[in-house]
């Protein structure tokens, strides 16, 4: 019986079901979503890397220079290591592949068969070509999917681009994946001789690193003792986990993200669960009275919040693969600015990400219900027949609300006071703080519209005086939709402030950092430091751009990527090198132990970024910073720490002598130029792209041009949480409207009494919106608070767990004037469709619905 009734009550309710299905089905969405594309770009990182890496158990690497090929010699021949292999990894850019960086990869055929299978894979590829590779210079090979996404094949003459150098390149033929895996782990990779290699990089008897595959008894001791100064032993994988913790804080704030909506999806389905239960009262109490059990009504309405909890979650999933396919892209593409450059090809679904969303969907629904459930269940017969006894009961109700939220506010405070420094804390701490904010949904409600009825009887009379008692004397509806529409708005608030306080604190940076008037460097890809992936630039150009009229001076800047001795687990680190203050002294410090940086900078000891010193525990007692260098390892006191944007994992700053006395690299990475007269850019900026840039593969920038890339990409990293606001704005409307169609219908035969009573249709009008005015009032009223200190954990807490990053909260009028038009705005549009039923009310048939 219970089933039938469930079946019945959700067709003939199919609105109200239908809100439910959509509250189920936006979380589950979500949360398939980020998940997808936090594993999608995962696997193919994983799969990139082990296509680099192969079956090596260890390498051998360098400083930025990499190491000289006489080493590879050296430990084949003294130390009888067989299984070596010299490799050159570097990402390059190639015309007609779309924008997208590539991994060139210089191998020696002879040795590469103990660790990739590239050349050797069952015949895969032809003899001929095998012998042209190390025979010919200038010859690549793509893999097959790569050449029919492009439209290449074998013969095709391409454009390389590397650091500043341009070259052209054959495709000698072409690898075949053997399954789907290799073909993506193929994707990104272009195969080639070392020795081209090294002519197209312009890297003459220098490699990357040398890859080893060694046997567990190996004494790495004396191998490691048989290596020169600055030259190191590593496990192979060690590199892949170091660069796989870049992206976890980003991950999991993500998933964080996903599951902050599918809470606001939890209040909704609360909302529209609660609604359904105070409508069909009279049903419960005339089953009760019939003599079904608590546990009987339990299950009904229960039952009724899985089967369609159910269909949500299944269209939640249909969702979520659509949303996936977007989210992958917008998240790899993050990644690829931020971090390292991942191509994802296809969209893997896993089962456990099925099972996740269908766990998330189905406990959210049965969850949110809960209460609802036990309210129906508990109540007399007679009680279920009285609407005053449920508002009685709710407005006794409301200390006990008020209490539960300052409960919830202390929790979220003890949980941000726990050692250790877990970002998961931290967001399980921001949902209780939103969660305490709904709860004072009754209060806030409660004496918000006490306050403002003599205002509002004087604006609009009658219904001025009557609306704001009509929300109060319905607190057991009308307030779960305040909190629904708080919590939804608070997210909006929060999301807000933060992105302008990132944007806020970026501008300021660069208004200190981009001191130059015009930037030359390479053209932009994502790369990483840590894999050799530096921007080299000839240094011979300076002469050039110095000699031409009206610069008055240059600063160049090294871009590499340094081992830290006594941080092995970490990521290696920045290391920045410049020639020149170009802020002049404006750079802003959290704490420096010098009074001139500059100058401390020139005597050899270094500057470290904000988040650098977070994540490696530098303060002024722990003041010193041990480098791998190519003379051996060195310690550097360490003058202060800077605030800088550049990068989450921190970067260290050394001046130019400095570095080149310890390490053999004559490249830059980028230089600035600072001109006499301002007036003159225009004219010098195209001088420069024609007369000196034309045949480089450089880039010459405007100090504004720069700054504007900057905010493109800042805008690109915050889409996902633009989406999250978009989210919450489509909850608050929809929330908001499930409570006006739930009253309307409760207080059906009070608006025929109203219309009998000559209240005109457009009357009704003004007295349905004016109550859900108020309801937005309200809503957007405690919403501002509550997605204020959103923004402060977020800014204070979370953005320093999980970036390093301390940045000072900022407040924007009008991101709060536009969170609170929403919440209005939400409830007003909410209120149209109601208000629209009402004007068409039947007199006779309302006076007759009870």
């Amino acid at each position: 019986m219970i089933l039938r009734l469930v079946q019945r009550s959700l067709a003939q309710r199919f609105l109200q079901s239908s809100l439910l299905l959509v509250g189920v089905a936006l979380g589950v969405a979500m949360v398939i979503a980020i998940d997808l594309a936090n594993s999608a770009a995962s696997q193919a990182f994983a799969l990139s890397a082990r296509s680099i890496r192969g079956r090596a158990t260890h390498s051998i690497s360098g400083g930025p220079g990499g190491l000289p090929t006489s080493l590879y010699t050296q430990l084949r021949r003294e130390a009888g290591l067989r299984n070596a292999a010299p490799v050159i990894s570097r990402q390059v850019r190639v015309d007609g592949l779309g924008e997208r960086a590539l991994r060139l990869l210089g191998v020696d055929p002879f040795a590469e068969a103990p660790f990739r299978d590239y050349l050797t894979d069952s015949g895969s590829l032809d003899v001929r070509v095998f012998t042209r590779l190390v025979s010919e210079p200038g010859l690549v090979l793509p893999s097959q999917p790569l050449a029919d996404r492009f439209g290449v094949a074998p013969g095709d003459e391409l454009t390389l681009r590397s650091g500043d150098r341009i070259a052209t390149v054959r495709v000698a033929g072409l690898l075949q994946p053997t399954d789907r895996v290799s073909s993506q782990a193929l994707d990104d990779l272009l195969l080639t001789d070392i020795a081209t290699a090294q002519e197209l990089l312009g890297q003459a008897g220098r490699i990357t690193r040398i890859d080893l595959l060694l046997p567990p008894e190996q004494d790495l001791a004396a191998l490691r003792a048989l290596l020169p100064p600055g030259v190191t032993l590593n496990e192979a994988r060690q590199s892949d986990d170091s660069l796989s913790q870049m992206t976890e804080a980003f991950e999991i704030s993500l998933e964080s993200l996903s599951v902050m909506a599918l809470v606001v999806g939890v209040f909704l389905i609360y909302n529209t669960v609660v609604f359904s239960v105070v409508q069909r009262r009279p049903l419960i109490a005339t089953l009760r009275a019939l003599g079904a059990s608590r546990r009987q009504i339990f299950a009904f309405i229960l039952g009724e919040a899985l089967i369609a909890g159910a269909l949500g979650t299944l269209a939640g999933i249909g969702l979520g693969l659509i949303f996936g396919r977007v989210t992958v892209a917008l998240v790899t593409q993050t990644i690829s600015d931020l971090y390292f450059s991942v191509n994802v090809q296809g969209l893997p679904v896993a089962p456990l990400t099925l099972l996740r969303g269908i766990a998330a969907g189905v406990l959210a629904s049965l969850g949110a219900a809960c209460l609802p459930a036990l309210e129906a269940s508990f109540t007399p017969p007679a009680g279920a027949m009285l609407r005053s006894g449920l508002e009685g009961r709710a407005r006794r109700l409301l200390p006990m609300a008020s209490m539960a939220a300052l409960a919830l506010a202390l929790l979220a405070l003890t949980l941000l006071q726990l050692p250790g420094g877990d970002i998961r804390l931290a967001f399980i701490a921001l949902t209780a703080f939103i969660v305490a904010g709904a709860a004072l949904a009754p209060l806030a409600l409660t004496l918000l519209l006490r306050a403002l009825t003599p205002v509002t009887g004087r604006l609009f009379g009658v219904s001025g005086r009557m609306a704001p008692r009509a929300v109060l004397r319905s607190l057991s509806r009308s307030a779960v939709a305040v909190a629904a529409l708080t919590v939804a708005v608070s997210v909006i608030v929060g999301v807000g402030m933060t992105i302008g306080s990132y944007r806020n604190a970026v501008s300021n940076w660069l208004d200190v950092t981009l001191a130059a008037d015009i930037y030359v460097s390479t053209t932009l890809f994502a790369g990483n430091r840590s894999q050799g992936d530096t921007r080299d630039v000839d240094p011979a150009i300076l002469d050039e751009v110095e000699a031409l009229p009206g610069v008055a001076q240059t600063v160049h800047v090294r871009a590499v990527a340094v081992d830290a001795p006594d941080y092995p687990q970490l990521p290696p680190v920045n290391l920045d090198v410049v020639s020149a203050d170009v802020t002049q002294g404006r750079r802003r410090y959290a704490w420096l132990q010098v009074e001139d940086a500059w100058t401390a900078l020139t005597e050899g000891q270094l500057l470290v970024s904000e988040s650098f010193a977070f994540r490696r525990g530098i303060d002024p007692q722990n003041a010193r910073l041990r480098l791998q260098t190519e003379r051996g390892p060195r310690s550097f006191p360490v003058a202060g720490v800077y605030y800088d944007y550049s990068s989450d994992q921190g970067t260290v700053l050394m001046e130019d002598a400095t570095y080149r006395a310890l390490y053999d690299d004559p490249w830059i990475s980028s230089l600035g130029l600072i001109l006499e007269d301002e007036a003159s850019l225009p004219e010098l900026l195209e001088r420069l792209r024609t007369d000196i840039l034309a045949d480089k593969n450089l880039l010459a920038r405007a100090n504004s041009e720069l700054r504007a890339d900057v905010f493109v990409l800042f805008e690109r990293t915050f889409l996902i949480t633009g989406a999250l606001q978009l989210l919450a704005t489509l909850v608050a409307f929809i929330g908001i409207l499930s409570a006006l169609l739930a009253l309307q219908l409760e207080h059906t035969r009070q608006y025929g009494v109203l219309r009998a009573c000559g209240m005109t249709p457009a009357q009704l009008w003004r007295y349905t919106l004016l109550q859900t005015g108020l309801m937005g009032v309200t809503a957007g009223a405690l919403s501002l608070p509550v997605g204020a200190l959103v923004a402060l954990v977020m800014v204070r807490v979370v953005n320093l767990r999980a970036f390093g990053w301390a940045l000072t909260p900022t407040l924007q009028p009008e991101s709060l004037a536009t969170a609170f038009a929403v919440a209005v705005g939400a409830a007003l549009l909410a209120g149209v469709y109601p208000a629209w039923r009402l004007g068409r009310l039947v007199t006779a048939l309302a006076l007759r619905s009870e």
